[in-house]
């Protein structure tokens, strides 16, 4: 009929149209979201000032964004931010990557081995309770007053939440997928390779994102009380001595610290996952 073409040229328009304006409000939305994250800190630092300078806060115990701006500036012209800075980076990236490593190596180990998984769980399940900064003291009594314990307490607490993601990762691949890899003669290393890491890796890279925070957190305690250098002693000494425009350079400095950390991680992620890429 000579209708036909012409419904079905109607129908692949009305299509076309309806995929443009979806891409149209798709911009539209992610246009709103970088206004709003952006604006949004932008108008609170606005508030804190206009707060700050007519008093209506008490600005020696929140002094305004400028004098915190003023006084970071001061402090890398100086090198003491820089100072503090790349001492608590080197703790934090060596701690993270020993702890990431043996963390993922071992929760493959006991995610691939129902043997390993009952001989250790329950341990480790008891051991992640505990408060990493608690076995500071016996690290610092086993160590001394080195470099060692504060890395140490870093990897502790990357390892055990590597680990937990890493054989939940492994626990929650599909039986059948193993089972057709079988049948196709993938085993051993080779199914290592093609089935368990990939399936694993979206929960690796979540553990990663969790172990940063987890990380900067821990390692910020540990200089408090262990350390004469690093930006936990920063923020310390800092409040000890009553200089609060120092205190919130630490303070913001750290969570810049853990921002473009776990930035990088989201990054390497997306890297790595481009199969995930559609669902976000």
């Amino acid at each position: 009929p000579s209708g036909a073409p012409t419904g079905s040229a109607e129908r692949d328009a009305r299509t076309l149209t309806a995929a443009r304006e979806q891409r149209t409000k798709e911009r539209r939305l992610r246009t709103r979201d970088i206004v709003l994250a952006i604006g949004t800190p932008i108008v609170l630092l606005l508030a804190w000032e206009l707060a700050a300078r007519t008093d209506a806060i008490d600005s020696r115990l929140f002094p305004p964004p400028t004098r915190i701006f003023a006084q970071a500036g001061e402090m890398i012209a100086d090198g003491t931010l820089l100072e503090h800075l790349g001492a608590t980076a080197v703790r934090l990236l060596v701690g993270m990557a020993v702890g990431a490593v043996l963390g993922v190596l071992v929760g493959l180990a006991m995610g691939t081995s129902r043997a390993l998984n009952a001989a250790f769980g329950p341990m480790f399940s008891a051991l992640y309770a505990l408060p990493k900064i608690a076995i500071l003291p016996l690290l610092l009594l086993i160590f001394g007053l080195t470099e060692t314990p504060k890395i140490l307490a870093v990897a502790i607490s990357v390892f055990f939440v590597m680990q937990i993601n890493t054989v939940a990762g492994v626990r929650q691949i599909d039986p059948k997928i193993n089972e057709a890899a079988r049948a196709y003669g993938a085993r051993g290393i080779a199914r290592f390779w093609q089935i368990t890491l990939p399936g694993a890796l979206p929960f690796i890279f979540s553990g990663l994102r969790v172990a940063t925070g987890t990380a900067v957190i821990v390692i910020t305690a540990v200089e408090f009380v262990a350390s004469n250098t690093g930006l936990g002693f920063l923020i310390w000494n800092s409040w000890q001595l009553f200089q609060p425009e120092q205190m919130y350079v630490g303070l913001v400095t750290v969570a810049l610290v853990g921002a473009v950390l776990t930035g990088i991680f989201a990054l390497l992620e997306r890297l790595a996952l481009p199969w995930r890429r559609g669902r976000k």
